[in-house]
Parts: structure tokens; sequence; C-alpha cells
């Protein structure tokens, strides 16, 4: 089982990753935001491909969900960290971030 506390330790400890606010959520970066964390630490939005999100939506329905609006179209999709295990979060973190890593900054 993996809790918001398992998810802030294993993204921090990927390459140039920081955290900060953003609205009611925590955002981790690295050149941008690759996922963000509810303020009850339950669950966790990652920003995938939409054909990444379609396999990790198929593999594993109880862990995965596409958001429903636009960001969800455009991959972004919920994980519910609670019957997530360490591999399953860490194998999320890796594809996410590996999207935000080498990408422009966008100027805030």
């Amino acid at each position: 089982m993996a809790d918001g506390a398992d998810l802030r330790r294993m993204v921090l400890a990927l390459p140039d990753t920081t955290e900060a606010p953003h609205f009611d959520r925590a955002a981790f970066r690295a050149d941008r935001i690759f996922v963000t964390l509810d303020a009850s630490e339950s669950t966790a939005n990652f920003k995938f491909t939409p054909d990444e999100q379609e396999f990790k939506c198929q593999l594993a329905p109880d862990l995965f969900a596409p958001v429903n609006n636009a960001w969800g179209r455009s991959g972004w999709t919920t994980m519910t960290l609670g019957p997530a295990s360490e591999d399953d979060l860490r194998a999320a973190l890796e594809m996410a971030h590996a999207h935000a890593v080498g990408k422009p900054k966008r100027k805030r």
C-alpha cells in the first residue's frame, strides 16, 4: 500500500525534482510539472501520454483513471494511492518524470 509520504519520498529522489504549491495540491516538477498530490494525500495526478494513460487504465483500472476534463484528454491520469504498491507508484513516477525532463520551462 502506498501513500502520500511514499510518493513525496520517491518523487523528490528523482533528478532535478522540486515541490511547490499548485492551487489546492502539491506539485512536483523537473522542467515541468509531472505529478500533483491532493491535499488528503490519497490521490495523485500524473502526466502521461494519451497512449500511456490508456495502457495504465486498462492494466490497473482499480488504480488509474483519466482526469475527467480536458487535462485528462491530454493524458493527465489520477492514481488512487491506497491500493497501489510501491512498485506501481515508482513505475508511474518514472514514466511521468521522463516527460518533464528536458522540456523548455514555461514562463510563470
